[in-house]
C-alpha cells in the first residue's frame, strides 16, 4: 500500500519545499519508488528549455523516479501570487478533482508520495476553495512544517486546529529554524511538543546553502512509514 503524506506549513516561506525534499530523501532509504508532488505551483521560470517551478524542481530532484510534469505538478501558474489570483490572471481554474486524479496515478506507481501544498493550510485556490479543501479531498495524513520565528506558536496552534476541524490527522511536524536570530527557539520547540499532539519528525537547522539530502539525516520516521 502506498504511503501518502500531505505537507503544509504555518505560513508561506517557512521552508516546506526543503522539508518535503529532505523527507523524500529520508523515505528513499526505506522505499524504492518515492515521488514528490507539487499540485499547485505559482511562479514559473525557464528551466532546461521549459517553464517550471523551483519547488517542483526541488521535489523532482529528491524523487527516485521521473513522471510526466502534468502528474507531479498539474497546475503551474506563471506569476508568484496567491494561487487564486495567479489562476484568475492566467485564465485557469484550479480543479481539485483533477488534482486528486493525478495523485491517484502517482500513488499507483510509487511506494511513497509526498504532496506539498501551496502556502499555508487555508491558502485560497479559488473564490470558494482553499488548500484545506484539497487536503481534505486527498484525505492524507498531514505533516506540518513550523517555521521557527516570532509568532510561530499561534500560527502552529491555529493550523493544528484547522487540520483537526477537517477530520484529518496530524501525523507529525517539522521544526525549521528559518530565523537564525530567533530568541529562545528551544523553548518554542518545547511548547510545540506539548501542544501539537504529534511527533516531532525533524529539527532542521538554519543553512546558508540549503541541502535537502544532508537534512534527511535529521529525520526520525515512524516505524509504519518505513
Amino acid at each position: 500500500m502506498t504511503l501518502g503524506l500531505f505537507i503544509t506549513g504555518t505560513d508561506t516561506g517557512v521552508g516546506k519545499s526543503l522539508a518535503a525534499a529532505a523527507l523524500l530523501h529520508a523515505l528513499a532509504r526505506h522505499h524504492t519508488r518515492v515521488l514528490g508532488m507539487k499540485p499547485v505551483a505559482a511562479g514559473a521560470e525557464p528551466h532546461e528549455g521549459q517553464l517550471t517551478n523551483q519547488d517542483a524542481v526541488l521535489l523532482r530532484a529528491a524523487s527516485t523516479m521521473a513522471v510526466p510534469p502534468e502528474l507531479d505538478n498539474p497546475v503551474l501558474l506563471p506569476e508568484p501570487l496567491s494561487p487564486h489570483i495567479a489562476a484568475a490572471r492566467a485564465g485557469v481554474r484550479i480543479a481539485i478533482p483533477a488534482i486528486a486524479a493525478s495523485y491517484r496515478q502517482l500513488a499507483a506507481r510509487a511506494d511513497a508520495v509526498v504532496v506539498e501544498g501551496a502556502g499555508g493550510f487555508h491558502v485560497p485556490l479559488s473564490d470558494t476553495e482553499t488548500g484545506a479543501d484539497l487536503a481534505q479531498t486527498l484525505g492524507l495524513p498531514v505533516v506540518l512544517v513550523v517555521g521557527l520565528r516570532l509568532g510561530c506558536l499561534s500560527h502552529a496552534a491555529l493550523t493544528f486546529d484547522a487540520i483537526r476541524a477537517r477530520g484529518l490527522m496530524l501525523a507529525g511536524w517539522i521544526a525549521n529554524r528559518v530565523d537564525p536570530h530567533m530568541q529562545a527557539p528551544d523553548e518554542n520547540i518545547a511548547w510545540l511538543r506539548q501542544h501539537l499532539q504529534a511527533p516531532l519528525l525533524a529539527d532542521l537547522p538554519h543553512q546558508h546553502r540549503p541541502d535537502a539530502r544532508a537534512l534527511a539525516a535529521r529525520y526520525r520516521l515512524p516505524a509504519h512509514w518505513t
